[in-house]
């Protein structure tokens, strides 16, 4: 089980590094997505990227010391729970053009479950 421990979570910090630190350095097209399209408050934008970078940090300090990851891993479900909702409330799971993009948070949050179930089991 460590290995699958291990391997989920590199992949899942890899991700939410890389989708992470533009939010982090408010820059590129996704700082701007998300206030325009998804409403979300522009202050609350870079808090959301270090949210997403210091659990990517974590998950790989994880590898070593599973309760880190652990804690992590279920920081990021939060995450992704919150990015559900503001995909429901602009409509984006009844739009077939916007459903794929706003399928990620529920793809990753899935994922850092995984995560957080195979750290466990791997303590």
């Amino acid at each position: 089980m460590n290995i699958a421990a291990d391997v989920l979570s590199i992949l899942l910090a890899l991700a939410v590094a890389g989708a992470g630190f533009p939010k982090l350095l408010n820059k590129g097209s996704t700082p701007a997505q998300l206030r325009e399209h998804l409403k979300v408050r522009a202050g609350l934008v870079p808090v959301i990227g270090l949210a997403e970078v210091a659990a990517a940090v974590g998950l790989i300090t994880g590898v070593f010391w599973h309760p880190l990851g652990i804690a992590a891993a279920v920081g990021l479900v939060l995450v992704f729970v919150g990015a559900v909702g503001y995909h429901g409330r602009a409509g984006d799971y009844s739009d077939p053009k916007a459903r794929g993009g706003a399928m990620g948070p529920i793809v990753l949050g899935l994922i850092s479950a995984a995560t957080i179930v195979t750290l466990t089991l791997s303590l």
